[in-house]
C-alpha cells in the first residue's frame, strides 16, 4: 500500500474498532441487566457481582469507543502527529477501572461470606451458560479484529469479554457447589465471586501494561524495526543504516533513522536517496505513517 492510501486505511481501521466496541457495549448492557436481576431474584451474590462487572464493561466499551473515534481525527495545528494517543489513553482508563472494580467486588464478597444468607436459585445457572458461550465467541471475534488492526484498545475490549466469560464460569461453579452441597454451602457462590475478583484484577494489570508502554513511547517489539532496517538497506545508494527508532501512535508508527551514503555525492542526490528510502519503507508496511530520514556520509561510521 502506498503512503497516499495510508491515512484512509488507518481511519477505516479505527472506525472498525469503534463499531466493534459499540457492539460489545450493547451485548454487555443486556447481560449486565440479566445477571443483576437474576442475582437479586435468585439470591446469588456472585451473579450480582458478575453483573456489576458487565456493567463496568459497558462503561469500558464506551470509553474505548470514544477513544477510537477521537483517535480517528486527522492531524491539525495543535496535534501535527494526529490524535492516535487517545487510543492507549482510553485503554489505560479502562484498565484502571477494571482494577478498581476488582477491589470493590472483593470487599463486598468478603462481607457476603461473613453474613449468612439464602442459597442461590437453580435458574441462575441457565443465565450463566448463555453468558459464557456468547462471551467466549465475542472474545475470539473482537480479539481477531484487534490483532488485525493492531489496536491496543480493541484488544483490551476483547479481553474484557474473556474476563467476563471466566468470571461467569467461576460463578457457575460456585452456584453449582452451593446447590449440590445444600445447607452449609450457601457461601460457595461468594467464594467464587472472590475468585472472580482475582481474575478481574489479573486481567486489569495485563491490560494496563501495553497501554502504559505505548503512552511512554516504548520501542515496539517484534520485527518492525528489523524490517525497516532491511528495507532501507535495499535502496540503491544506501551504504549503511545506523540509528533506527520507531514509536507507535494509535494504529500508526512513526520512524526516525540515520542513513549512510557516499560522502562525495551531491546534496540533491542525497535528498533523492532519502525520498526513496522513505517511500520504500512506507510501501513495505501500511502502518508506517511517516519516516524522517537523516543522511550522513558513510565514512563517519568507520
Amino acid at each position: 500500500m502506498t503512503s497516499a492510501l495510508h491515512p484512509q486505511a488507518s481511519a477505516n481501521n479505527l472506525q472498525t474498532g469503534a463499531r466493534v466496541a459499540l457492539f460489545g457495549m450493547l451485548v454487555n448492557l443486556i447481560f449486565a441487566a440479566a445477571k443483576i436481576l437474576g442475582g437479586l431474584f435468585g439470591h446469588a451474590y456472585v451473579l450480582i457481582a458478575d453483573g456489576i462487572e458487565s456493567a463496568l464493561d459497558v462503561a469500558g466499551s464506551f470509553v474505548i469507543w470514544g477513544g477510537l473515534k477521537f483517535a480517528a481525527r486527522p492531524p491539525d495545528e495543535t496535534h501535527p502527529y494526529g490524535h492516535g494517543k487517545a487510543e492507549p489513553i482510553a485503554a489505560m482508563i479502562v484498565a484502571i477501572g477494571v482494577l478498581a472494580a476488582a477491589l470493590g467486588l472483593a470487599i463486598q464478597s468478603v462481607r457476603e461470606i461473613l453474613t449468612p444468607h439464602h442459597g442461590p436459585a437453580p435458574f441462575t445457572l441457565g443465565i450463566l451458560i448463555v453468558v459464557i458461550v456468547v462471551k467466549e465467541i465475542l472474545f475470539r471475534y473482537v480479539n481477531r479484529i484487534g490483532r488485525h488492526v493492531e489496536s491496543t484498545a480493541v484488544q483490551t475490549d476483547a479481553w474484557h469479554h474473556r474476563s467476563d466469560a471466566l468470571t461467569s464460569a467461576a460463578a457457575f461453579i460456585g452456584i453449582s457447589v452451593a446447590l449440590i452441597g445444600g445447607s452449609g454451602w450457601q457461601s460457595a457462590d461468594d467464594w467464587a465471586a472472590l475468585f472472580a475478583c482475582a481474575v478481574i484484577a489479573a486481567n486489569g494489570i495485563r491490560l494496563l501494561r501495553p497501554a502504559f508502554y505505548e503512552i511512554m513511547d516504548t520501542a515496539p517489539r517484534g520485527k518492525i524495526v528489523r524490517s525497516i532496517r532491511q528495507t532501507a538497506r535495499s535502496v540503491p545508494g544506501v551504504i549503511d543504516v545506523e540509528k533506527c527508532r520507531a514509536r507507535k501512535m494509535g494504529l500508526d508508527f512513526y520512524v526516525d533513522l540515520h542513513v549512510g551514503v557516499d560522502g562525495s555525492i551531491s546534496v540533491y542526490e542525497g535528498h533523492e536517496i532519502a525520498h526513496q528510502v522513505k517511500r520504500a519503507i512506507q510501501q513495505s508496511d501500511s502502518r508506517i505513517a511517516d519516516v524522517l530520514v537523516h543522511i550522513e556520509p558513510a565514512q563517519w561510521y568507520r
